[in-house]
């Protein structure tokens, strides 16, 4: 007899197969479907939504038109990060534990329109070795017409995200569309990096910053492969780099 949950594993596989990379998890998908077909669902629900979700921003945006170079352009060590002390007194918190430092960072910026988050030291660490190789890459952004391809660049604490447009023309003067803040107060006693990412609301909106947040961390700190390929091939032989498998990486399946 056929189970509810047999019946679901073997609809989800159907619709896998429609993908142009089954053949390669295929082997994969088999196995974590016998072996747990719970996990196998909960995965590919997970992996639905995500496509669910870039859908629904390339519905959303056109492509970003030229914005304007910055004005008074500041340089140096943290020149544009904001203190810690502006949105949460370190004195205060020093005491807490990690998870009531994170309960009242997210708390504070739940309402605000900015994106926020808190990292653990050792995915942090990971991030810095990565970017000290690679601090500039390419990002999709779906659009109404495709993708867009966001730039971004880290500096010390912070990952500036502009569009590769504005990057073109105005180089290291180009406008931002996200700015990335990560304050390392806490990072050596209670192991946890605050995140806050401030966007430009006439360019994306809390959504694509999240999404672009996403990516940062699947690039920066999973240590896959392909994506490590691809990076590698972007900053050290770009004449071999195809902007096509970057889009290919962001619509794969992967279990």
């Amino acid at each position: 007899m056929t189970t509810p949950l047999a019946k679901a594993a073997e609809k989800a596989v159907e619709e896998l197969e429609k993908n142009p990379y089954y053949d390669k998890y295929a082997a994969k998908i088999a196995q974590l479907q016998k072996t747990s077909p719970e996990e196998f669902l909960a995965r590919v629900e997970q992996k639905k939504n995500k496509v669910q979700s870039l859908q629904s921003l390339r519905k959303e945006r056109q492509f970003t038109s030229l914005l304007k170079p910055k004005e008074n352009i500041q340089t140096g060590v943290g020149a544009q990060q904001v203190p810690l002390d502006k949105y949460m007194k370190v004195e205060t918190v020093k005491d807490m534990t990690a998870d009531e430092i994170k309960e009242i960072w997210l708390k504070y910026h739940i309402q605000k329109e900015v994106i926020a988050a808190t990292i653990p030291a050792a995915e942090y660490d990971k991030m810095v070795e990565q970017a000290n190789k690679i601090p500039l890459f390419l990002l999709p952004l779906p659009r109404s017409q495709g993708y867009e391809f966001i730039v971004l660049q880290h500096h010390f604490n912070t990952v500036h995200f502009t569009p590769l447009i504005c990057y073109q023309v105005h180089k290291e003067n180009a406008p931002e569309c996200l700015t990335v803040t990560n304050y390392t107060e806490f990072k050596d006693d209670k192991g946890i990096v605050l995140m806050r990412g401030e966007f430009d609301k006439n360019t994306i909106d809390a959504k694509e910053a999240q999404c672009l947040a996403n990516q940062l961390q699947l690039y920066y700190n999973q240590r896959d492969p392909e994506k490590l390929k691809l990076m590698e091939t972007f900053t050290f032989t770009p004449e071999a780099f195809k902007h096509q498998d970057l889009i290919k990486q962001i619509e794969t399946l992967s279990l």
